[in-house]
């Protein structure tokens, strides 16, 4: 007899509260998922940025979407998911827009954001306000700062002159915080 195997919906709600092998087995099914998004989104040449660079991009968006899942709204987490993964996804492809020029034309990344709803908007932002929520706890005031403007595609030197600290302190202050918030967002 076949075992019959947990929904991704009941699986997020033990992630969400501390089941780690939930959380582990919620990323793993949707590996492949994020990886057809990351190679869909990274046809376009950029400076330091390939798949695998997206492909982690969207493996963040998909943990973010574990925390920020509403089961009370009654929609499926696949396509609430795939959603977060566009749209972390779509922001790195922002950021690697900004610095390459298509042909002198500018680029309208929104126009690949066809079939999202406002719910999911809604739903997407309160993400984003839980995430940097987590940050401001997590991080002292200095790294959060840095973080925040590390995660809004500024470079080191760009963080370093509007902080007035060198680029050492920036690549500690990074360092530091990626420690701090990998257990924060393990636990």
């Amino acid at each position: 007899m076949q075992e019959k195997r947990e929904t991704d919906e009941s699986l997020v709600v033990r992630a969400q509260k501390g089941d780690r092998g939930a959380s582990e087995e919620i990323l793993r099914r949707y590996k492949d998922t994020v990886r057809s998004i990351a190679r869909r989104r990274a046809f376009y040449p950029t400076r330091g940025g390939d798949t695998e660079d997206f492909v982690q991009e969207g493996m963040i968006g998909l943990y973010g979407a574990i925390s920020a899942y509403r089961e009370e709204l009654k929609k499926p987490f696949r396509n609430f998911a795939c959603t977060c993964v566009e749209r972390r996804i779509l922001d790195a492809c922002r950021v690697a827009w900004r610095k390459v020029p298509l042909d002198g034309e500018a680029f309208d990344p929104e126009s690949f954001s066809e079939g999202v709803t406002p719910e999911d908007t809604l739903l997407f932002d309160e993400s984003n306000a839980e995430f940097y929520g987590k940050l401001m706890r997590s991080l002292s005031d200095f790294e959060f700062r840095v973080m925040a403007m590390y995660l809004e595609g500024m470079s080191y030197s760009a963080i370093a002159e509007t902080t007035g600290k060198d680029m050492k302190s920036i690549d500690n202050a990074l360092a530091r915080s990626k420690k701090k918030l990998q257990k924060t967002f393990r636990s």
